[in-house]
């Protein structure tokens, strides 16, 4: 049994557990309708519930959800649903940092203020499912606001569906798309060409770092280093792999394992080689 501590609209209330005493988020179609706060309310199968008592990137959750408005919770769970389809296992707790990302992305196209996403190409490559998932928001916001999302947009969100489905934050996924920009970036400024971001060369790559961060993150040192071989036979590579890894090691707050150098440097020479760089 619930009892509504705020109704935020129709659709959503706050609500206490009574036998844990812990307050929670409500959505179900109506289930706010014509109550008043201190009413019991049963809670059926088909309500969304959701823990205030989570902290997110962005604040807590219960504060978030008396700050955002309602349309948006309700908003950011039709999209948690749609990634159901993708996925399933799924930390629902970010319908919060979602809900609030919602809120500033539309006030932003209302107000004509256009969002470049410097990452967008890497984010589909890396996280395809993710930006799938994401791309659920078109005809909801749509359907409810009356504006589309542009693609930048859809690739910020996609960041946050893949922290749903992972272990990573938002900021961590920002910072893996980052250390394949640069990878990329630094490979075409030393030959001069761009780089097919749909070549399986460059995919693995990016899969490659992806992986390293998260070796990284979970202190999983690499038990057999291959620096020695990689230095001698592929030099410039080499180079640029000890820059990218001493750069990510940095915006990541972390030093990483010197061992990671030759295995990203075999990458990046795979890229040139299959890019004819």
């Amino acid at each position: 049994m619930y009892r509504i501590e705020k109704v935020l609209n129709h659709n959503t209330v706050i609500a206490i557990e009574t036998d844990r005493s812990e307050e929670y988020l409500v959505l179900a179609k109506g289930i706010g309708f014509g109550k008043k706060v201190a009413e019991f309310i049963e809670v059926t199968e088909d309500a969304k519930v959701y823990s205030l008592s989570e902290t997110t990137e962005r604040g807590s959750a219960k504060e978030l959800a008396k700050q955002v408005s309602p349309m948006y919770l309700e908003i950011a769970n039709e999209v948690l649903e749609a990634a159901g389809q993708f996925f399933s296992d799924i930390d629902r707790s970010i319908i919060f940092p979602l809900a609030d990302h919602l809120e500033f992305a539309v006030k932003r196209i209302k107000e004509h203020e256009d969002i470049s996403n410097p990452l967008l190409d890497d984010i589909k490559v890396l996280f395809y499912a993710e930006y799938k998932a994401a791309e659920s928001v078109r005809p909801i916001l749509l359907k409810d606001i009356g504006i589309e999302p542009s693609d930048d947009e859809i690739g910020y969100i996609a960041l946050h569906i893949h922290s749903a489905i992972s272990s990573d934050k938002v900021s961590q996924s920002v910072q893996i798309a980052k250390a394949v920009r640069e990878c990329v970036s630094e490979i075409q400024d030393k030959t001069g060409k761009e780089i097919s971001v749909n070549s399986l060369s460059y995919n693995r790559m990016m899969n490659h770092i992806r992986y390293m961060v998260a070796r990284v993150q979970h202190n999983e040192p690499l038990k057999l280093s291959m620096n020695e071989m990689v230095q001698g036979n592929y030099p410039e590579s080499f180079e640029m792999s000890r820059k990218i890894c001493k750069g990510l090691g940095e915006s990541l707050g972390v030093e990483l394992d010197e061992k990671e150098i030759g295995y990203l440097a075999i990458h990046i020479e795979r890229v040139k080689a299959s890019e004819g760089l």
